[in-house]
């Protein structure tokens, strides 16, 4: 169940966070890693991250933000839910809500070709075939045949805001999303790392209904940068 509604902090505005308060992110090695979620998750998650690929190959921390979001609010209310996770990178987001939510319908985890091996690993190394799938979702590109008939419901975004020339193809995709199901409800989290980030969200606003979620870890997480909306149509 969600904490009251509050009106957001001042301070904790994305729009107003100064441009040096997160440095850039520290790349690991290739490795794999478990992630409970604070105990969220009884049976932690195996993620391998690799960076071979590209940076979506390892756990960041809006991801983090998000999979404890929707595992501490959301557990029980996803039953009949289409879900996709768009950018997912090796699948952490969409893999915890497989794993630890009560899910009746395959989600899918997507991104690009090139990630599409290590998706498909991390489903295979936590045993959520029948639970998970992996699907190419190339952003400002037409949506996939395969996902038009999925016709997804819920969708789940962490970090996708780091490329500001992508910028646009998002937007196009969220866009795209909300079009094939109006009803559908975007959960997007990110970290502001350059004033760019600051002009993603101005267009989100302008495109979308954008709210600001509660949280119990808001405080913390706000300080470190990272907000978490959702999107709904306008």
């Amino acid at each position: 169940m969600l904490p009251p509604q509050r009106s957001p902090s001042p301070e904790f505005s994305p729009l107003t966070v100064g441009e040096d308060l997160t440095p850039l992110p520290v790349y690991k090695s290739a490795g794999t890693t478990s992630v409970d979620f604070s105990g969220l998750l009884s049976e932690p998650l195996k993620l391998h991250e690799d960076l071979s690929s590209g940076c979506g190959g390892q756990t960041w921390p809006a991801g983090m933000t998000l999979g404890k979001h929707m595992l501490r609010y959301h557990r029980d209310d996803l039953k009949k839910s289409r879900i996709l996770e768009l950018g997912a990178g090796g699948g952490l987001v969409g893999l915890a809500v497989a794993r630890g939510c009560e899910v009746e319908n395959p989600l899918y985890i997507t991104d690009q070709v090139e990630m599409h091996f290590l998706m498909e690993h991390n489903i295979s190394l936590n045993r959520l075939e029948g639970k998970a799938k992996a699907a190419i979702l190339n952003w400002g590109e037409p949506l996939p045949q395969e996902i038009t008939g999925f016709k997804p419901d819920i969708i789940l975004a962490a970090d996708c805001v780091y490329f500001e020339p992508a910028f646009p193809l998002l937007l196009a995709t969220l866009s795209d999303l909300l079009k094939l199901c109006p009803s559908a409800t975007i959960y997007f989290c990110f970290k502001k790392r350059r004033r760019a980030d600051m002009q993603f969200l101005k267009k989100a606003q302008k495109m979308f209904k954008v709210t600001e979620l509660p949280d119990e870890d808001r405080p913390v997480f706000s300080r470190e940068g990272l907000f978490l909306y959702t999107f709904q149509a306008a």
